[in-house]
C-alpha cells in the first residue's frame, strides 16, 4: 500500500470533509478506495474487503472523534438522541464485526453494496428526508433505541461505515436539520470505529491479509496514516463550512454521494 500513498492522501481530503458535512466517519470514502488498492496487491489468502472495511473503521476512530469535538464546540449536539442509543450501536458493532469475519470477501462486498443501494431508493421514495424537518424534532422511542441500536451497529460494524447511513435519515424523520443529523452521527460512529477496529486488528494474525507489510491483522496501518494525513486538516477547515449550507441542498447532496460510493464499490 506504501505506493499508493499519495492517492491517499487526496483521497484522505475528500474523508476529511464527508466526516464533517455528512458524518460519514470516511466508511463511504475509504472502503471503495482501500479495496481497490488492496485488491490489485492482494497475494493468495488475501481478503481485501476485510482490509478495506478494517481500515476504514480505524479512520473512524480518529475521523469521528475529532468531528465530534467540533460539533460538541458548535452546539448541534443532542444528548437526547445520543443517550443511552450509543451503548446499544455498541452492542450491536461487535457482533457485525465478528460476523464479518465469518462471511467471505465477496460476500461482504455484496453487503455493502446493498446496504448503499437499500438506503439510496428509502431516502429518495419515502417521505422526509429530502422534503426536511416538517415538524417538531421528536424523540426516539425505546425500541428504535435498543433495537433499532443494536441493528444500526450491527451492519455499521460489518460493513465498516460508522453506521450514519442509518442514524442520519432516522435523525432527519424525527424532526432534525441535516447539520444537526449529521453531527451526531460522528459520535454515534465512535463505538463501531472503536469495536471495529480492535476486532479486525485482532483477527487473523500476521497473515490477514495474505502477508503484506504494514499491517495489524486486517488494518493497513500505512493506508490509515496516509488518510488521517489528508484528513485530519480537512476537518479542521470544513467544520466551519457546515452551518451555511441550505438544508435541502445538503440532503440531496448526502444522496449523491451514497450513489457515488455505490458506483465505485460496484465497479473496482
Amino acid at each position: 500500500m506504501i505506493d499508493h500513498v499519495l492517492p491517499l492522501l487526496a483521497f484522505g481530503v475528500l474523508t476529511g470533509l464527508t466526516t464533517v458535512l455528512f458524518g460519514f466517519g470516511g466508511g463511504f470514502v475509504t472502503v471503495p478506495v482501500v479495496y481497490a488498492f488492496a485488491q490489485a496487491q492482494s497475494g493468495p489468502g488475501g481478503d481485501p474487503m476485510h482490509v478495506a472495511v478494517a481500515t476504514s473503521t480505524a479512520v473512524m476512530v480518529v475521523n469521528s472523534l475529532g468531528a465530534t469535538v467540533a460539533q460538541y464546540r458548535a452546539g448541534r449536539l443532542r444528548r437526547e438522541y445520543l443517550w443511552p442509543l450509543v451503548l446499544y450501536v455498541g452492542l450491536g458493532a461487535l457482533l457485525g464485526a465478528a460476523g464479518a469475519l465469518a462471511v467471505g470477501d465477496t460476500v461482504q462486498r455484496f453487503l455493502f453494496a446493498a446496504y448503499l443501494a437499500v438506503t439510496i431508493v428509502d431516502s429518495v421514495v419515502r417521505k422526509g428526508f429530502l422534503t426536511g424537518p416538517g415538524t417538531e424534532p421528536r424523540g426516539l422511542g425505546p425500541v428504535t433505541t435498543t433495537v433499532g441500536g443494536v441493528g444500526i451497529g450491527a451492519a455499521a460494524g460489518c460493513l465498516g461505515v460508522g453506521g450514519s447511513v442509518l442514524t442520519v435519515p432516522l435523525l432527519r424523520r424525527r424532526g432534525l436539520p441535516m447539520a444537526h443529523a449529521t453531527a451526531m452521527a460522528n459520535p454515534l460512529s465512535l463505538p463501531v470505529a472503536v469495536v471495529g477496529t480492535a476486532v479486525y486488528a485482532l483477527a487473523g494474525g500476521a497473515d490477514a491479509a495474505g502477508g503484506a507489510s504494514g499491517q495489524v491483522g486486517y488494518v493497513d496501518a500505512v493506508a490509515v496514516a496516509a488518510l488521517l494525513a489528508g484528513s485530519l486538516p480537512t476537518i479542521a477547515l470544513a467544520r466551519r463550512v457546515v452551518g451555511r449550507i441550505p438544508d435541502r441542498v445538503h440532503a440531496v447532496a448526502y444522496v449523491v454521494l451514497l450513489a457515488v460510493a455505490l458506483l465505485a464499490v460496484l465497479l473496482v
